[in-house]
């Protein structure tokens, strides 16, 4: 690890204590976020599942984990290299924040109505109606599970990581990040259609 990359001494820094406590802070608020535009704290099935794997369902995207985790983890990677090239003399914890803003943030705006209307209208999710709290949160700590691993992994590990869920998820469920990126951005329809096909 260099110098650079701890960030010591450099403005802004954040020590390991005061990092875990902005940290709970900025999840503290999306949680919020997300009771305030009226999302449950668990799926209103009422139990909480540490996995759900069925994505053509009204509990996906409710419980702790689902197939969308890797999404999330590949996220961490991503915004890993962002931060460290835009700050590179900042402190590992000063880059956590400011990721976890970037990711509270989307999780808040991606379970607005505009959003969620929009995912229902371009794509297969007909039963989507916006994550559970508890689903969302452990997406943020999925995503800080993916930029740990990329601040220790080798690059080319992390690549292939990023790579196999891809490959894995769309194989499996018929969407990836990058498939949800394009339906969100620009639906194609001959993607709805063969997503449509997927096993349920």
């Amino acid at each position: 690890m260099s110098v650079a990359d701890d960030g010591k001494g450099a403005p802004f820094a954040l020590t390991w204590k005061t990092g875990l406590v902005v940290a709970a802070v900025i999840i503290a608020v999306q949680a919020l976020a997300l009771h305030i535009e009226g999302h449950p704290a668990i799926c209103t099935c009422g139990y909480v599942k540490l996995w759900h794997g069925v994505v053509v369902s009204s509990e996906n995207s409710q419980h702790i984990s689902d197939w969308y985790t890797p999404s999330h983890i590949i996220h961490g990677f991503l915004f890993y290299a962002l931060s460290r090239w835009l700050f590179p003399k900042r402190s590992i914890w000063f880059r956590l924040a400011f990721v976890l803003l970037i990711e509270g943030g989307w999780e808040i705006l991606e379970n607005s109505p505009f959003i969620i209307n929009r995912y229902r209208e371009g794509t297969i999710s007909l039963d989507y109606y916006g994550d559970s709290i508890i689903n969302s949160v452990s997406d943020t700590l999925a995503m800080m599970l993916g930029f740990v691993m990329a601040r220790w992994l080798p690059i080319w590990l992390v690549v292939a990581i990023a790579i196999f869920f891809e490959i894995g998820t769309g194989y499996m469920i018929r969407d990836n990040l990058t498939l949800n990126v394009i339906m969100l951005l620009h639906p194609f329809e001959a993607i709805k259609q063969w997503q449509s096909a997927i096993p349920k």
